[in-house]
């Protein structure tokens, strides 16, 4: 029986659909939630003519987004009637923060959803659902 589920959330259809399965097969899992905040990919999409403080702004706007996904995610569960014991925003590499968010706090299973890359996206970009699945010490459940 699985009794604490993580759920990476980072506000994509994918994570909501990953809620959705949560809801249906571990109704009475004690729900942990975790947005990643993935410094390289969000300098991507900041708008770097800012001025003064780009940088500054950066973080800021950054960690405000997390904030609002996280918040966001925590009332969707709590309005399906999840548990929701733990909701964290983290700053670091999205696979790597899953799977040491899931050793540090005993976590049964994950559920988390992907993006369905293939081909020579999934190549170039990588994936964080695939690099979890590699390394996480515990179950991996996909949702497309």
């Amino acid at each position: 029986m699985v009794e604490t589920v993580l759920v990476p959330f980072d506000g994509s259809p994918m994570s909501e659909r990953a809620l959705e399965y949560v809801t249906r097969e571990h109704p009475d899992a004690a729900v942990h939630l975790l947005h990643v905040i993935d410094h390289v990919e969000t300098s991507y999409e900041f708008d770097w003519t800012a001025v003064p403080g780009p940088l500054d702004n950066w973080s800021q706007e950054a960690t405000g987004r997390g904030r609002d996904i996280i918040d966001d995610a925590r009332e969707t569960a709590q309005r399906a009637g999840l548990t929701v014991t733990e909701s964290e925003l983290v700053v670091g590499r999205p696979a790597n923060s899953i799977v040491e968010y899931g050793d540090d706090h005993e976590i049964d299973h994950v559920v988390m959803g992907t993006h369905g890359r293939g081909g020579l996206s999934r190549f170039i970009l990588g994936s964080v659902t695939e690099r979890v699945l590699r390394r996480s010490t515990v179950p991996v459940t996909v949702v497309r």
